[in-house]
C-alpha cells in the first residue's frame, strides 16, 4: 500500500500541484516568521553585547530637585576616586533636531539622538572610535556617526546646523565617528556635544543621566557595583554591563517574539484556509479513482488499508510542501530583513539563523495540515464498496450526511451568535473576549452550513445568469451547486479571508467616523504645530500670536502629577486660549472651571476611580510638593488630549522646564500656513498641520495598522485563489465526458470558457457574500465593546468598500477560471466522450 501510495502521487502529481503550493504558502509564512525572530534575537544579543564590552558598571541615579534620572558632579567624583574604578565617565542623552545642508531634518523628519563626548585619561571615548577629525570638547562643536554623515555629505570642518526647542543653531563638525551603540547599529543617528553643553540642554548643569565605570585589575564588575551602590541613593539603579546587555536583548528579542506571534496568528489563519483547498483536492481524487479503490477492496485490501494508503499520499504532498516552505519561508526572512533598510532602519549584523527547532516546526506544521485535512476524504474513500469496480465511478452523497452536517452547523452557529451579541452587550474586555470565542464559533458553524447555503444563495442569480449569459449561464449556475460539498469547501476559503477584511473594513470605518466627529466637535482650531521630537520653544507661543489673523494661540503642555495615589499624565493649557480652540465634550461640571484652577477628567478615568465633580482629590507634583485639586469637570474620553486637563497656572510652579507639545491655532481674516510657517522659520522642525492634518494625526496609526493587517491576510486570499483554480481544475478533468457532451450538441469552445468562467465568479461571489456578512456583523460586535472608550462611535457599514471587494471577488473568479476555461475548451471532442 505504500508503493501504490507513492505512485498515485507521482501518477497524479499535476493534480496535487495546487495542494502543494497552499502548503507551502502557509509553511512558508511560518517558517519565514520563525527564522526572522530567531535573526533578529540573536543579531540583538550580539549587538548589545558590543554595545557594553567597554562596561563594566552603569549607574542611574534621582538625586536632581525634580527628580529627572541623574547624578550629581559630587557624587561622580567620589565614584572615580574608588580604588576599585580604573576610569569613569558621566554620560548625558537626549534628543536634537539636526538638519542636512539644505535646512531639512535628517532622519526623515524625526529627531536624532544625542549624547555627551566624555574622554578619559587617554582624551579617548571607548564608546567612539574616530574615523576623522576627533570629539568636540568645545562648545561650538558637534561630531557625527559615519552613516548619518556620509548619507548627508557632512566633512570635517563643515557648519552643522541643530535645532533644541527653538531656532536652530550652527556648530562646527570636529569629528565622524563609528559605535557599536545598539540604536546607531539599528539605524539612529548619533550627534555628539561637549559635556558642558549636553548637560546645560538636555538636564541640569553639573549632572549626569547616568555613569559608566571599569572594574580595576582584580576587581569583578559584581564587587564594583555594590561599592558604587553605597554611594548612590536607595533608589539608585546599578547594574553590571553584562545584566545591562542581557536585558537589552532580552528586550530586542522580546519585541521581536511579539511581532512574530501576531505573524504566526496570521499565518494559522493561511493554514487554516489551505485545510479547505486540501481537503476538497482529496474528495475530488478519491471521487475520480472510486473504481480504483473499490477494485483494491475487491482484491483483499481493508478499509483501514485504503485510509492509510490516502493518508500516506497526504504525508508525502506535505513533505514536499515542508521542505519547499522552509526555502521560501527563509527567502521570506533574507527578504523582509532587507526591506526594513527601506523605512530607514537597519538590522543587526549576522547571519540568518535557522535553527531544528524552525525546521522541526516546518515539517510538523507541513505534514500534520496537510494529513489532518485528508483525514475525512481518506475515511470516505475507505468506505466505497467493492461492487463499485463494476459500477459507477462516482458515488453521490448520502442526504444524512449532510442532514447531520446541516444539524450540527446550525447548532454551532446558533451558540456562537449568541456568545457574541452576549460579548456586544457586555462590552470592555470581557466583552471583546466572548466576541472573539463567539466569532470562532460563528465562523466553523457557518462554514460547516456552507454547502446548505450555497443552494439558495447562488439560485438568486440564476434568473440573471439565464437571461445575461444563455445556455452557458444556466449551465454555470447548475454546475456551481451540483456538488454542494465542494462548492462550499471552495467558498470557505475564500469566505474566511474576507471576513476577517471585512470585519477589520467595518472596525476601521467606524472609527474613523468617530475620529471625524471628534475633530469636527472638539477641535476648533485652524492649525495644529507640533514638533520632531524634542518639544516645541515656550518662545514659539509668543512668535505665533504676534502673525496677523491670529485670535487664539492655546499650547498643550505635557506633565505629570500623582491623583488621589496613582500617577497621571496631565495636559497643560492656558483656559482662556483652550476655549476657543478646543472644546472639551464635557458631561458634567464646565469646561470654564479650568480657569479657576480645577481639573477635567475623562469619563473613563472619573469611573474607575470614583471621582465625580465637586471631589477635592490629593496630589503630588513634579517636584514632590503636595496639594489638593478639585475635580470642576467630566469629559467624554478622546484622543486629543490626556485623561486629566488642569491650567498651566497649576503646573507651571512645580515643573522645571516647559515641555510644550502642541500648539493649536485658531485664525481668521484670511490667515494661512505660510504666515505661521514664517513665523516659525527658525526652528527646522516645527510642522504645522490644518484641519485635515489634525485628523491624520488622531488616525494615522489606526490607517497604517489597518493596511498592515490588509497585508498580512493577503497570503490567506491567494491560497483561496488556489483553491477555486484547483477546485475548477480538477472538475474539469472529471467533467470532460460532460464537456465533450455539451460540445457534441452545439455549444462552442467560447460558450464552454464562458461556463467555467460563470461558475467560478458565482462561487467566489458566493464566497465574498458569506464573507461579507459574517464580517460585518463581527466588525459590529467588537465595536459595541469599545464605544463607550470611543467617543462619538456609530456603526458604520462601508458599502463602497464591499462593493469593491465583491468586484475583486468577481476578477478573482476571472483570473481564477483562466486555465481551467482553457484546458475545457480544448478538449477533444472525441477523445472527451470516450474518457472514462
Amino acid at each position: 500500500m505504500f508503493r501504490t501510495a507513492l505512485r498515485n502521487v507521482l501518477a497524479h502529481k499535476a493534480r496535487l500541484l495546487m495542494t502543494v503550493l497552499a502548503v507551502m504558502l502557509g509553511v512558508a509564512f511560518v517558517s519565514g516568521t520563525l527564522i526572522f525572530n530567531d535573526t533578529l534575537s540573536n543579531g540583538y544579543r550580539d549587538q548589545t553585547a558590543k554595545s557594553y564590552a567597554h562596561v563594566d558598571v552603569e549607574a542611574r541615579s534621582y538625586d536632581t530637585s525634580d527628580k529627572i534620572p541623574g547624578i550629581s558632579g559630587k557624587t561622580f567624583d567620589d565614584i572615580t576616586r574608588l580604588d576599585q574604578v580604573a576610569e569613569a565617565a558621566g554620560r548625558v542623552d537626549g534628543t536634537a533636531d539636526v538638519t542636512d545642508k539644505d535646512g531639512r531634518l535628517i532622519n526623515s523628519g524625526s529627531s536624532t539622538s544625542a549624547a555627551n563626548f566624555a574622554p578619559g585619561k587617554d582624551g579617548q571615548d571607548p564608546l567612539y572610535v574616530f574615523t576623522d577629525g576627533s570629539g568636540p570638547t568645545e562648545p561650538g562643536q558637534v561630531a557625527l556617526d559615519k552613516d548619518t554623515a556620509e548619507k548627508n555629505g557632512y566633512e570635517v570642518g563643515d557648519t552643522v546646523r541643530i535645532a533644541l526647542k527653538g531656532p536652530a543653531k550652527t556648530y562646527k563638525l570636529s569629528g565622524i565617528f563609528t559605535t557599536d551603540d545598539t540604536s546607531v547599529a539599528l539605524g539612529d543617528s548619533l550627534v555628539l556635544f561637549d559635556t558642558p553643553v549636553a548637560q546645560r540642554l538636555f538636564l541640569q548643569p553639573g549632572f549626569y543621566h547616568y555613569v559608566t565605570a571599569t572594574a580595576a585589575p582584580g576587581t569583578s564588575s559584581t564587587e564594583l557595583a555594590a561599592t558604587i551602590s553605597k554611594l548612590l541613593p536607595g533608589d539608585a539603579d546599578v547594574k553590571t554591563g553584562q545584566q545591562l546587555a542581557d536585558e537589552r536583548a532580552k528586550g530586542g528579542a522580546g519585541d521581536a517574539s511579539t511581532l512574530s506571534a501576531i505573524l504566526l496568528a496570521f499565518a494559522g489563519v493561511a493554514l487554516f484556509v489551505s485545510v479547505f483547498l486540501i481537503a476538497n483536492t482529496f474528495t475530488m481524487l478519491a471521487a475520480q479513482r472510486a473504481r480504483e479503490l473499490a477494485l483494491l477492496r475487491a482484491v483483499g485490501a481493508s478499509r483501514g488499508q485504503v485510509t492509510r494508503s490516502v493518508l500516506i499520499e497526504a504525508m508525502v504532498v506535505g513533505a514536499v510542501a515542508s521542505a519547499a516552505g522552509l526555502g521560501l519561508g527563509a527567502a521570506m526572512a533574507a527578504v523582509a530583513r532587507s526591506t526594513v533598510g527601506v523605512f530607514g532602519a537597519k538590522n543587526p549584523d549576522g547571519p540568518l539563523v535557522v535553527t531544528s527547532t524552525t525546521v522541526l516546526v516546518a515539517a510538523v506544521v507541513g505534514v500534520l495540515v496537510t494529513m489532518l485535512a485528508a483525514w475525512l476524504p481518506a475515511r470516505r474513500a475507505a468506505k466505497i464498496p467493492p461492487v463499485a469496480a463494476i459500477g459507477s465511478a462516482h458515488l453521490p452523497t448520502t442526504t444524512r450526511s449532510l442532514v447531520l452536517r446541516n444539524l450540527l452547523g446550525g447548532m454551532i452557529t446558533l451558540l456562537g451568535a449568541t456568545v457574541v451579541l452576549a460579548g456586544a452587550g457586555a462590552g470592555g474586555s470581557l466583552g471583546q473576549g466572548l466576541v472573539g470565542l463567539g466569532a470562532v464559533l460563528a465562523v466553523t458553524g457557518v462554514i460547516v452550513l456552507i454547502p446548505l447555503l450555497s443552494r439558495p444563495v447562488i439560485a438568486v442569480a440564476h434568473p440573471l445568469l439565464r437571461r445575461g449569459f444563455g445556455v452557458s449561464g444556466k449551465l454555470a449556475g447548475q454546475n456551481a451547486v451540483r456538488s454542494p460539498r465542494r462548492t462550499g469547501a471552495t467558498a470557505s476559503a475564500l469566505a474566511i479571508g474576507l471576513t476577517l477584511v471585512s470585519a477589520l473594513t467595518v472596525l476601521a470605518a467606524t472609527l474613523g467616523q468617530a475620529v471625524d466627529k471628534v475633530t469636527t466637535d472638539i477641535v476648533r482650531a485652524d492649525y495644529m504645530v507640533t514638533d520632531s521630537g524634542a518639544g516645541l520653544d515656550p518662545s514659539a507661543v509668543a512668535d505665533l500670536r504676534k502673525v496677523q489673523g491670529v485670535t487664539a494661540v492655546s499650547q498643550e503642555q505635557q506633565a505629570w502629577m500623582q491623583i488621589d495615589g496613582s500617577q497621571q499624565d496631565v495636559t497643560g493649557v492656558t483656559p482662556a486660549d483652550f476655549q476657543k480652540a478646543l472644546r472639551l465634550p464635557v458631561v458634567s461640571g464646565s469646561q470654564d472651571t479650568l480657569a479657576k484652577g480645577q481639573i477635567a477628567v475623562a469619563e473613563n478615568l472619573a469611573r474607575s476611580n470614583g471621582w465625580k465633580v465637586g471631589d477635592t482629590l490629593p496630589v503630588e507634583y513634579e517636584d514632590g510638593k503636595s496639594g489638593r485639586l478639585t475635580v470642576g469637570a467630566v469629559f467624554e474620553h478622546n484622543d486629543v488630549v490626556l485623561p486629566v486637563v488642569v491650567s498651566t497656572d497649576v503646573i507651571e510652579p512645580h515643573a522645571d522646564k516647559t515641555s510644550i507639545l502642541k500648539i493649536y491655532v485658531k485664525t481668521e481674516g484670511g490667515t494661512n500656513e505660510k504666515a505661521l510657517a514664517d513665523a516659525l522659520a527658525g526652528d527646522p522642525g516645527v510642522k504645522i498641520g490644518d484641519r485635515q492634518d489634525i485628523r491624520d494625526e488622531i488616525s494615522g496609526e489606526l490607517d497604517t495598522l489597518l493596511n498592515v493587517l490588509y497585508g498580512l491576510l493577503a497570503i490567506s486570499l491567494v491560497i483561496a485563489v488556489l483553491g477555486v483554480v484547483n477546485t475548477l481544475a480538477m472538475s474539469v478533468f472529471e467533467r470532460q465526458r460532460e464537456v465533450g457532451m455539451l460540445r457534441a450538441v452545439g455549444l462552442d469552445r467560447r460558450g464552454v470558457t464562458r461556463m467555467i468562467q460563470l461558475e467560478s465568479v458565482v462561487i467566489s461571489l458566493f464566497g465574498a457574500v458569506i464573507g461579507l456578512g459574517l464580517g460585518a456583523f463581527l466588525g459590529w460586535a467588537v465595536g459595541e465593546t469599545m464605544k463607550t472608550e470611543i467617543p462619538g462611535y456609530a456603526w458604520v457599514l462601508p458599502w463602497g468598500r464591499f462593493a469593491l471587494f465583491m468586484l475583486l471577488a468577481a476578477l478573482v473568479g476571472l483570473l481564477a477560471a483562466m486555465w481551467p476555461a482553457r484546458s475545457a475548451a480544448r478538449l477533444n471532442m472525441l477523445t472527451a466522450i470516450k474518457t472514462e
